[in-house]
């Protein structure tokens, strides 16, 4: 507690505004316990940057830390790139104080003497990723807390490929930010390096983007979508790119069309929450819409909702989603002759579906860690290879390389591309996803997170992590555990053999469990959000597609059981 006062303390010396001590001081007499939390650590990049509470003290998101974060990158850019004009671009979202920080964080970048582009209002966060390559600059923030609750806002740092900065960058950097003190922040901008942008790069991004996400589909007169932005920055580039593509029959929840940092009409805005969907999927049961689509409020994650064999909305995982995405994009390349060098992309908590996806069509499956600055970076390093697309469980996905991270944006496209093709060819979307799991193997997945808040739900996480390793699962339903991943090691076990094998990856916190018969259970602390996930993937076969209920009962109860043995649900 003592270092604790001394770091709060410290945040009363006249370099900190009236506001910040005021409200430091309040906590000091008043408030221990939220004194505690917000300064008994930094916060600390994760998978998808920067992420918080908003307010006073090192760790929340304010001025400070981000200002911090910005001189320590500016010093990096500025040593990096000693013969070139150094260029940044910052996008916002509709979070409270997006703005405002977005400035502060120009401001710091244009008293180093860098060049800023900044978006004049909120854009989405692949819009920012094309812009890096666009402005052909050198880095690129954009303020977001992506799907976090409305307290929350962050800080993603992109580097000159358009994806997440990854390592030697990374580290790098953190290292140059964590020998900084507050009081380096240089905050007196000069304004003349500061330059608003907005439409040119709009009209740039739409293009590339109807480009790579349209396919020529059949039946799209005939095809009616109902799209939500939940309140957030999709508004800005959706309803035009279906527009340019020639969707014609979209009807937008207006109710959640205006950005808002409050989301006032979900308690998530988070479309992998199936509350998140509800009005639009009421609504489309209304108007007999065949789609639904849903994004989160920085417009890098997609829900898709579509009919089931029953003619109900049914919201689909993002394993399912991507799995369709996928093979759509696959069947349109090889349409056009695959020539040896392609793959696709997954990571090591999402369906193994996609290996056998690309074992199907001789293409490779390339695996990360979760994240997309992972298989951003693939891209990046192996320039030889054709990325053809990939996606995460999570609800992201990304159309070829044009983007460099989660882009909701154009996979809407292909999405609405691959429903109204199936619909003309008097399939469906869901249809065709059952006949991928005849084709290819049905396997069904399942999420689980549990919420561990502050300092005491931190060490919580960590124990479990360790209790995990240290007493391993040794079945599940059954079926002998053979194979322990050790992403910490960056070590696989075969327990049958006792060999044990490097993995050629990143080290990070996370195990997986794989059984004799393909059940696979990973557990995973979030790296942006106060949570730990355990990750379930199940199989089985489908001989023809009227036995899926069947099969499908099968499978979830197979879960279930699971799940009541381990005692996490």
């Amino acid at each position: 507690m003592d270092t604790i006062l001394t770091n709060a303390k410290s945040w009363l010396t006249d370099f900190f505004d009236v506001n910040t001590k005021a409200e430091i001081n309040e906590l000091l007499q008043n408030n221990t316990e939220e004194l505690k939390d917000r300064f008994y650590k930094n916060l600390e990049f994760g998978t998808g940057g920067m992420r918080g509470i908003m307010g006073a003290g090192t760790n929340r998101i304010n001025k400070y830390t981000l200002g911090k974060s910005t001189q320590g990158l500016s010093n990096y850019l500025n040593k990096v790139y000693t013969n070139d004009e150094v260029k940044v671009v910052i996008a916002y979202d509709c979070r409270h104080n997006s703005d405002t920080l977005a400035k502060t964080v120009a401001e710091v970048f244009a008293a180093n003497g860098i060049k800023v582009y900044l978006f004049s209002e909120l854009r989405t966060t692949p819009e920012l990723s094309f812009a890096v390559k666009h402005l052909n600059c050198h880095a690129g923030i954009v303020l977001t807390a992506s799907h976090n609750p409305p307290e929350y806002n962050g800080y993603k740092v992109y580097w000159t490929d358009g994806g997440q900065i990854v390592p030697p960058e990374d580290g790098a950097i953190v290292a140059e930010i964590n020998s900084l003190s507050y009081e380096d922040i240089k905050f007196d901008a000069n304004n003349d390096l500061i330059e608003l942008i907005d439409k040119e790069v709009d009209e740039a991004f739409i293009n590339a983007s109807v480009k790579n996400g349209s396919f020529n589909a059949k039946g799209k007169d005939d095809f009616k979508i109902v799209f939500t932005s939940l309140h957030g920055t999709s508004i800005t580039a959706i309803p035009e790119v279906l527009k340019r593509a020639g969707y014609k029959n979209v009807t937008v929840i207006e109710e959640q069309a205006k950005p808002d940092g409050n989301f006032p009409t979900v308690k998530s805005p988070n479309p992998e929450e199936p509350e998140a969907l509800s009005i639009a999927i009421r609504k489309a049961e209304e108007i007999g819409a065949d789609m639904v689509i849903g994004t989160d409020p920085d417009s890098d994650r997609l829900g898709v909702a579509v009919r089931n064999l029953e003619g109900k909305m049914e919201i689909l995982n993002g394993n399912q989603s991507m799995i369709m995405m996928t093979k759509f994009l696959l069947d349109q390349r090889k349409a056009k002759g695959f020539t040896g060098n392609e793959f696709i992309a997954s990571t090591i908590v999402s369906t193994p579906m996609m290996d056998a996806l690309a074992k199907g069509y001789g293409v490779e499956c390339k695996t990360a860690l979760t994240g997309f600055k992972w298989i951003a970076k693939m891209i990046k390093d192996f320039p030889e290879q054709h990325f053809v697309g990939g996606g995460e469980e999570s609800f992201g996905f990304m159309v070829g390389d044009f983007v460099r991270d989660k882009d909701a944006v154009t996979s809407t496209l292909l999405a609405c591309e691959i429903g109204a093709n199936a619909k003309a060819n008097g399939s469906s979307f869901y249809k065709d996803l059952i006949d991928c799991y005849v084709a290819y193997g049905f396997y069904k997945e399942k999420l689980i997170s549990l919420t561990k808040k502050g300092m005491s739900g931190a060490e919580e996480i960590s124990q479990m992590m360790v209790d995990f390793k240290n007493n391993p699962v040794s079945a599940l339903d059954g079926s002998k555990v053979v194979i322990i991943e050790d992403y910490n090691t960056a070590t696989s076990k075969n327990l049958i053999t006792g060999v044990v094998s490097d993995i050629d990856i990143p080290t990070s916190n996370v195990l997986i469990y794989i059984t004799e018969d393909g059940t696979k259970m990973a557990a995973r602390p979030s790296g942006t959000e106060p949570k730990i996930k355990f990750y379930f993937s199940i199989n089985g076969s489908l001989e023809k597609s009227e036995d899926f209920k069947k099969v499908d009962a099968e499978l979830n109860a197979k879960i279930d059981r699971i799940l009541k043995e381990l005692k996490i649900a």
